[in-house]
């Protein structure tokens, strides 16, 4: 088998197609190699058992993943049942995948120890904090991954596994310098190539047809034409912003809001201070006995403090308000105008403090800050207001819930009512992420289209709710033939014209391949254009696709091919010329490396085919799929 394996990695037109196309290899599914079985169990891989607590501990894991992974998103795809089993077959998929992997590595002696995994891990950088394993960040990560730390731990174990095969015979697949040129020769290659459009447009405006053909396709192409779920809605709005503006307040009422917020439009208690700043005690005993003794204590600030910014002003460091009052000044407990204090050690030393003066505290008058409290006022009313209204018409909904008229009341409004509308175009009034859930997840839908249950409040965001009613629903059919005609006859005509653009370019490139070309184009109106260069890209279009599939032109005379472009006209080719692509050293050496990841890559695809293909693999009785 590692014959075979060497032989499809080394293979130069199989690197060549990786190199295009430059796809990562992923482990497949289990699909149509699976034998059946009995049993309760999950499957047996060579007579090994995978047991079904494995399945469900692995699927679950991959749920709570995908579901930290995608959030409230999860839930839709949560409620799909084909979905879920999907996500289940992948996970018994993985891990029949991981156990041949095992037994592979067993028979060539390979092993990861528990040191290594740890190791491994430790290592990880995304694990870590200025270098060093961060236990928290890594169960943080873990956590927001959806893993648990012996999932994670396993998980990393067959990683490491899967590298140690890899490296057992990934060195077979090597590059020859000489492959590396022809590769980039023919990814960079350039043609050069004239081209002759047939108007699609200009054919299908001359197209007629009969309602007879215009029946025939529409039967034949009924689920082409599929209306979408439509609904149409009743709702009753509330705002709380809407509120304000029908909000009164009163004095007594802005009285009470000051009076309540008092130390909101005050001023607290300031004081200013000045220090000297000195290294040692000693040092500050002698200050301090300067200034009992009548010294100027800015004179002093000014020539001893080690404060450089505080010196320049004398020491004097302004107005501070409690909150914003460092510790040390605070200690220094200076209560009255040219108060001096003792030696006051600080994390920066010690210090002197004078307290310069006091501010008592202030408080704005009620005539300064009146309207903003009306203002204040009127929003909490409103939203007072707002979240009663909520109850009334949320119990009337509840009550009566064979319409809105009781909410309605309740509410002091009549109900707004849309035209139909889809999933795709909901009114913009109501085109908010919890309304449009609940207009649609069916819960609000009567049978056969009659109208259902009214809403509970629904809250968006901005204090805005909705009470809702679907008051018509049509679910998704077919549309009628009259309906739809127009749209059919343009779709006929735009296959007619089609067929025919096909079958003039297929006699023209007859002609041209026959050198007839000059005179057939003339007639049909048609020219070749000026010279132009294609180069190949990572989503090629099938006219560039088309024109790289040309043989080469030989003796200087042109290639002949057709093709469509994206708009579908049918384009004859003039293929020119080929120019081979060129790569500089440096660059070169990346594009080596690139087929290299590629060739060990396809090495190790294979080896998994190779694995299942000879594997005797039985599924348990609950995990076969019905044929």
């Amino acid at each position: 088998m590692m014959d075979n394996l060497r032989a499809a990695a080394n293979n130069v037109v199989l690197k060549i197609i990786l190199a295009l196309i430059i796809l990562s290899f992923v482990l497949t599914g289990v699909g149509n190699y699976l034998i059946g079985g009995s049993g309760d169990y999950a499957a047996k891989v060579n007579g090994q058992v995978i047991e079904r607590a494995q399945l469900e501990q692995a699927f679950q894991s991959e749920r709570s993943r995908m579901q930290q992974q995608l959030g409230e998103q999860f839930s839709a795809l949560a409620g799909n049942e084909g979905y879920m089993q999907q996500l289940r077959q992948q996970a018994l998929s993985q891990l029949i995948d991981n156990m041949l992997l095992d037994q592979y590595a067993k028979k060539l002696g390979l092993s990861i120890s528990d040191d290594q995994v740890k190791d491994a891990i430790r290592k990880a950088p995304y694990f870590q904090t200025n270098g060093q394993f961060d236990n928290a960040k890594y169960l943080d990560l873990l956590a927001r991954m959806g893993y648990s730390p012996d999932n994670y731990a396993q998980s990393m174990r067959q990683q490491l596994l899967n590298q140690q095969v890899i490296q057992a015979f990934g060195n077979s697949g090597f590059v020859l310098p000489s492959e590396s040129e022809a590769m980039a020769a023919l990814v960079l290659q350039e043609r050069d190539v004239r081209l002759a459009t047939i108007d699609l447009n200009a054919l299908q405006a001359k197209q007629t047809v009969s309602d007879d053909e215009l029946k025939e396709y529409y039967n034949q192409h009924k689920n082409s034409f599929i209306a979408p779920e439509q609904v149409e809605v009743s709702y009753i709005p509330m705002d709380a912003a809407a509120m304000q503006s029908k909000i009164t307040v009163n004095d007594a009422d802005i009285s009470a809001y000051y009076d309540q917020h008092k130390s909101s439009y005050g001023q607290p208690e300031r004081k200013n201070y000045s220090v000297i700043q000195l290294k040692t005690e000693a040092e500050a005993k002698a200050v301090l006995d300067e200034l009992n003794k009548g010294a100027d204590f800015a004179t002093l600030a000014k020539e001893k403090s080690t404060d450089i910014i505080s010196k320049r002003n004398g020491g004097e460091l302004g107005w501070l308000e409690p909150d914003t009052t460092a510790d040390e000044l605070k200690e220094a407990k200076l209560s009255e105008k040219g108060q001096l204090s003792g030696v006051v050690k600080s994390s920066v030393g010690y210090l002197i403090v004078r307290l310069n003066d006091v501010e008592p505290e202030k408080l704005k008058p009620l005539s300064e800050v009146r309207d903003s409290i009306a203002d204040k006022v009127k929003q909490e009313k409103a939203v007072d207001a707002y979240y009663a209204l909520q109850q009334k018409v949320s119990e009337a909904a509840t009550n009566d819930n064979e319409s809105l008229a009781s909410a309605e009341e309740a509410a002091g409004v009549k109900a707004a009512k849309t035209a139909w509308f889809t999933r795709d175009n909901v009114p913009a009034e109501l085109n908010f992420k919890p309304v449009v859930q609940a207009i649609f997840d069916g819960s609000l839908i009567g049978e056969n289209g009659s109208p259902g249950s009214n809403s509970d409040v629904i809250n968006v965001e901005g204090d805005r709710a909705f009470v809702i009613r679907v008051s018509g629903h049509k679910p998704e059919g077919v549309e009628p033939f009259d309906k739809v005609k127009d749209h059919v006859a343009e779709l006929v005509k735009r296959n007619k014209a089609v067929q025919q653009a096909k079958l003039q370019g297929e006699k023209l490139l007859v002609e041209l391949k026959q050198g007839k070309g000059d005179d057939a184009l003339k007639a049909a109106g048609l020219s070749f254009g000026s010279v132009q260069k294609m180069a190949r890209a990572p989503e090629d279009s099938q006219l560039t696709e088309s024109v790289f599939a040309l043989p080469h032109p030989q003796q200087g005379k042109p290639v002949y091919g057709m093709s469509q472009d994206r708009q579908d006209n049918v384009v004859l080719i003039a293929l020119e010329a080929v120019k081979p692509g060129t790569l500089p050293a440096d660059e070169m050496k990346t594009f080596t490396g690139k087929m290299q990841e590629s060739a060990i890559g396809v090495t190790f695809d294979s080896l998994l085919a190779n694995l299942r293909k000879e594997a005797k693999i039985k599924m348990g009785a609950a995990e076969q799929q019905p044929q």
